[in-house]
């Protein structure tokens, strides 16, 4: 049996649509739905999960039950120690007393933290009243407060001299307090700007460089808490241990209540590119979303700590913020 070779005929049904490669649809060009910052996702949960208040008594309960029980053994052991040794016994006395005192002055320390952080928001809500209601006399009082927050700061002594010239050349109370926020918050806005693009880049290089579990989850939570805490200080919180991990909850809980934590197409792919994200490890592409998510969280950590709202159109762009901060490291991994 010899097989014929030669052209083979195929027909095809008449009715069967064509279509050219100009009339094709285009090529879906959307983020990889499994990229969804997992690292940040997760840290923020952890930050902003509320806490009963059964485990708050007992957590009171058992710091009130461990320091009862170490400062009554530590005075058996003194007063032991003394009627064994006297110069002795003085001197581990000496050692505690001094102790005592170092936790006094950190205990003050994390009061003057709060209260200043109590200060800027009373400022803040402050600023927003007289602008509501358009009241020049609580405007002044507001910009009165404001320069009193920033007296001594050489870094806003220009800014204040400014103020103080063109203070009294204003009628209105939005025109006052627009003045006060170009001339004292704008160099601090600038400087708040750059410690969130440094936080949003350090959280997507580590995720994307280091592969071990819950060590992005970690990066991610401790470059927020500091990037945080260098943004009230900025502003001028001066905030403690205990008070920037209170701001970070107040932070992440505001942007997981409105759901600002999440994902969305119009974070990276209008700023970055979609056609480069596809082009990216899935490593590299969890790391840029978890820098975009810092820089949100970043924004939200200043108009919480600015101590003036911000004027309609001034509020940082994240956009903006996120293409400054990871556009550079997009340039460097697609090469």
């Amino acid at each position: 049996m010899t097989n014929a070779k030669g052209p083979v005929l195929f027909d095809l049904d008449d009715a069967a649509p064509t279509q050219t490669p100009a009339e094709a649809p285009p090529v879906p060009d959307t983020l990889d739905p499994a990229l969804q910052g997992q690292a940040m996702t997760t840290a923020a949960a952890l930050a902003s999960r509320p806490v009963s208040r059964l485990a708050r008594w007992f957590w009171s309960l058992l710091f009130a039950l461990i320091t009862t029980i170490a400062s009554v053994a530590a005075w058996n052991f003194v007063t032991t120690l003394v009627s064994q040794n006297l110069y002795l016994g003085y001197a581990v006395a000496a050692l505690f007393a001094v102790f005592l005192l170092v936790v006094l002055l950190i205990v003050i320390k994390e009061l003057s933290a709060f209260a200043r952080l109590g200060r800027i928001d009373r400022i803040q809500h402050a600023a927003e009243t007289a602008l509501a209601s358009a009241d020049l006399t609580a405007a002044r009082t507001v910009i009165k407060d404001l320069t009193g927050l920033y007296a001594g700061r050489d870094d806003t002594k220009w800014g204040r001299d400014r103020l103080k010239d063109r203070e009294a050349d204003m009628f209105d109370a939005s025109a006052l307090i627009a003045l006060a926020d170009h001339e004292l918050l704008g160099p601090l806005d600038a400087a708040a700007r750059r410690e969130v693009e440094a936080a949003a880049r350090q959280v997507a290089t580590v995720t994307a460089l280091v592969p071990l579990a819950l060590a992005d989850v970690v990066a991610a939570l401790g470059s927020n808490i500091r990037m945080i805490r260098r943004i009230a200080e900025i502003y001028g919180g001066r905030s403690g241990t205990l008070g920037s991990w209170r701001l970070t909850r107040a932070v992440l809980s505001h942007l997981v209540a409105t759901g600002a934590v999440a994902v969305g197409d119009d974070m990276l792919e209008p700023i970055l590119g979609g056609s480069i994200l596809g082009k990216l490890s899935r490593r590299f592409g969890e790391g840029l979303v978890n820098g975009a998510l810092t820089a949100r969280v970043g924004v939200a950590a200043i108009e919480v700590c600015r101590p003036l709202p911000f004027a309609p159109g001034k509020r940082p762009s994240v956009r903006s913020i996120i293409k400054t901060a990871l556009s550079g490291l997009v340039t460097t991994k697609s090469r």
